[in-house]
C-alpha cells in the first residue's frame, strides 16, 4: 500500500522526450529542456506520460528515460513517473523497474484495451499500490483508456490510502469541478492535478491543487506565475495569463494535417525547436514531424506571445 507524502501541487508538466533525427533520445536536449522547465520555476515533472509519447516505448526506452531524467533533475524538484500499459501485471512490472531510481511516486491509468468496468479499475488500483510503497497519481485520461474514472470511486481509493492524487486529462469540466467539490466534503484526501490546459484557471477556481499541462513544455514560466497569481488570489492576473496561454495553445492547430499526438505533442516539439531548446522535433515512429508552412505559423504565434523575445536562434546560441 502507497505511503502518506507531502502533497505535490503547483505545477508539474508531463516532460517531453525529445529525439535525434533517426529516433533515439536525444540526450542533449532533454538535459536542456529539464533545464527550461526547472528555471522556469515548476514544482515537480510528471516522465513518461502521454506527452512523453510512453505508449510508443519499449522497456529499455523507458527506463532510459528515467535514467536521464532523474539524473539530470538530481533531487531538486520531484520527478513522478507513468507505469502505463494494458494491464495489472505490467503495470506492476514497470514499477519494479523504475524502483531503481529516485521517484516521489507513480501515474497509473485504468488498464485498457480489454474491457474493464469499476470492479477491474479498482482491483487494478489496489493490487498496483500494494506492489510499492510509494505515492499512486490516478490517470483519468478517457480518451485512450476509454473509461471515466467516478469521483464516487477515486475518493474511496484516496480515503483507504491506495492512490494520493488525480491527474485529471478528461476535459470534463463538469466532472472536474464536482470531484473537486467531493473532495473538499471528505476533507480533502486527494491532491487535484488538471492537465486541460487552456482552463488551469477555471480548474484553480473549482479546487485545483496545480497544473501537469502540455504546454507547460514550451511555457513553464507561464503556468508558474498563473498558479502563483492563483496561490495569491491575483484572479486578474490568473486570467491575463490563462489568455495568452490559450493564444499560445493555438500551435496545437496549425498543423491541419495530423490528429492527436502528432498534432499536439507534434507542436510543442516545433516550438520547442524554433526556441532553440530540443534539436528535432522528430516524433515516435510512425508519426512523422510537422513541416512546412505549419512551422511558420507556430513560429508567428510564438512570436505573437512574446516567446521569442531573448529566445536563442539555435542550439548552439
Amino acid at each position: 500500500m502507497s505511503t502518506p507524502s507531502a502533497p505535490l501541487t503547483g505545477v508539474v508538466p508531463p516532460l517531453l522526450t525529445p529525439l535525434t533525427a533517426d529516433g533515439e533520445v536525444d540526450l542533449p536536449s532533454l538535459e536542456r529542456l529539464i533545464g527550461h522547465l526547472l528555471d522556469g520555476g515548476v514544482d515537480g515533472i510528471f516522465a513518461l506520460g502521454s506527452s512523453g509519447e510512453v505508449a510508443f516505448w519499449d522497456d529499455a526506452r523507458r527506463a532510459a528515460v528515467l535514467e536521464a531524467v532523474t539524473g539530470t533533475v538530481a533531487g531538486q524538484v520531484p520527478v513522478i513517473a507513468g507505469v502505463i500499459d494494458m494491464q495489472t501485471d505490467r503495470v506492476i512490472q514497470h514499477v519494479r523497474a523504475a524502483e531503481r531510481f529516485d521517484l516521489a511516486g507513480y501515474v497509473v491509468t485504468a488498464p485498457f484495451y480489454a474491457i474493464t468496468g469499476p470492479e477491474e479499475i479498482d482491483t487494478h488500483f489496489r493490487a498496483v499500490a500494494a506492489a510499492t510503497d510509494r505515492p499512486l497519481w490516478a490517470y483519468d485520461i478517457p480518451v485512450c483508456v476509454h473509461a471515466k474514472l467516478p469521483a464516487a470511486q477515486l475518493l474511496r481509493l484516496g480515503a483507504d490510502g491506495v492512490i494520493t492524487g488525480v491527474k485529471d486529462s478528461s476535459g470534463d469540466d463538469v466532472g472536474f469541478r464536482r470531484l473537486a467539490a467531493a473532495n473538499r466534503a471528505a476533507g480533502s484526501p486527494l491532491t487535484l492535478l488538471t492537465g486541460h490546459e487552456i482552463v488551469v484557471d477555471g480548474a484553480y477556481l473549482a479546487g485545483a491543487d496545480g497544473s501537469v499541462p502540455g504546454l507547460g513544455n514550451v511555457d513553464p514560466s507561464g503556468y508558474v506565475r498563473m498558479h502563483r497569481a492563483a496561490q495569491a488570489g491575483d484572479w486578474e492576473q490568473v486570467r491575463a495569463e490563462q489568455d495568452r496561454l490559450a493564444q499560445l495553445f493555438e500551435i496545437v492547430f496549425q498543423p491541419t494535417d495530423k490528429v492527436g499526438p502528432a498534432a499536439g505533442v507534434g507542436a510543442f516539439k516545433t516550438a520547442l525547436r524554433e526556441l532553440g531548446i530540443v534539436e528535432t522535433n522528430t516524433m515516435a515512429s510512425p508519426m512523422t514531424p510537422i513541416e512546412g508552412a505549419a512551422v511558420d505559423r507556430i513560429r508567428e504565434i510564438l512570436g505573437a506571445t512574446g516567446l521569442l523575445d531573448g529566445a536563442r536562434a539555435g542550439t548552439d546560441a
